[in-house]
């Protein structure tokens, strides 16, 4: 019986992005050895899949982490700063105002990365996207 099976649900690679001062980074927060970068996050979030193939392209399966060498599907876990700067054209402060109770100016600080955020903000932030998208999910057209 496989993983999947057992559990019923299919492994995540969770890939962190971060916003450093010239590129966007990423690596596999359960997968040791998978790195991407780039100077979007879209860039950074391909460069990291496409480590994930060359990773297992080029290690023997005894250097592959079990993770890899089952079903799995790719996730990315933003750190605020990154989130905020890659949907900013999405989102703007007074929209995010409106679905986080956090304030507009509050918003840009943690954006521009001059303040980071208590867990609770973040919560309520991730909160907030969260419940948008199973409102879209219920929409039809």
């Amino acid at each position: 019986m496989s993983d999947k099976q057992k559990t019923g649900k299919t492994k995540r690679i969770k890939i962190i992005i971060e916003r450093s001062n010239d590129v966007f980074s990423a690596y596999a927060e359960n997968a040791p050895g998978v790195y991407g970068m780039g100077d979007t996050v879209e860039q950074a979030k391909q460069s990291a899949v496409e480590g994930i193939r060359l990773f297992k392209k080029y290690n023997k399966p005894e250097n592959i982490p079990d993770i890899l060498m089952s079903d799995y599907e790719v996730v990315f876990k933003f750190d605020t700063e990154s989130f905020l700067n890659f949907y900013k054209k999405i989102f703007t402060n007074a929209a995010l105002e409106r679905m986080t109770g956090i304030n507009q100016k509050q918003l840009q600080h943690y954006a521009s990365g001059l303040k980071k955020p208590r867990p609770a903000q973040v919560k309520k932030i991730e909160t907030a996207i969260h419940n948008l998208g199973k409102e879209l999910l219920a929409v039809e057209l």
